[in-house]
């Protein structure tokens, strides 16, 4: 069975990411924080031969054609529409197995995060890793053995305290596991935790 780590990103222009990061210590500190934040995590986790890295890019051209980013990761492009929407292409394209999103802002996720998704979705259909505001640092499900949510991502308040519970009524009746609270980094106050 295939594990498939998919690791969100987008170009690391000022005014692109992290724009309420940017708000606080300025839009070209922010993108310099996202690019260096997620050159990290990469080489974290793009190496383990426990599962196989791919970064999903935006904007989908430039990603695509992006320096910033390790030639040695396949890329696949986000394409457009909201998170929701943009999740949900990925995981319904993606191969038969276990997949797992994550996005690029939390600094504290481990291999040991990683493998335990994986290793959730052994005896579950889909792992949430929840963030202390709300939403969550990881979503993962296994394709094949059942199709994947009709409704995946619908309704989802993203960027909201309801983004989890959302998400969560999004998966029906699928059983759940949940991963450790991790905090990702949206504003300054969350950068110096």
């Amino acid at each position: 069975m295939t594990n498939l780590l998919i690791v969100m990103v987008k170009e690391p222009r000022p005014g692109r990411v992290k724009t309420r990061l940017g708000r606080d210590i300025g839009m070209t500190r922010a993108a310099w924080w996202f690019r260096h934040q997620t050159g990290s995590l990469l080489r974290r986790l793009g190496t383990d031969p426990r599962w196989q890295t791919v970064i999903a890019v935006s904007p989908d051209r430039e990603g695509l054609q992006s320096r910033v980013w390790p030639r040695d990761l396949p890329r696949l492009v986000q394409g457009r529409g909201s998170l929701g929407d943009r999740m949900a292409r990925l995981i319904r394209r993606g191969p038969p197995g276990r997949i797992v999103v994550i996005g690029a802002d939390i600094p504290d996720i481990s291999r040991w995060d990683v493998a335990s998704a994986f290793a959730a979705l052994g005896s579950s259909q889909a792992v949430i890793g929840p963030s202390e505001d709300g939403g969550y640092w990881l979503i993962g499900l296994k394709r094949g053995a059942a199709p994947v949510p009709a409704k995946l991502f619908d309704g989802v308040r993203w960027s909201s305290p309801h983004a989890m519970s959302d998400t969560v009524r999004s998966l029906g009746t699928s059983r759940i596991a949940y991963l450790r609270t991790l905090r990702d980094v949206d504003t300054v106050q969350d950068l110096s935790r």
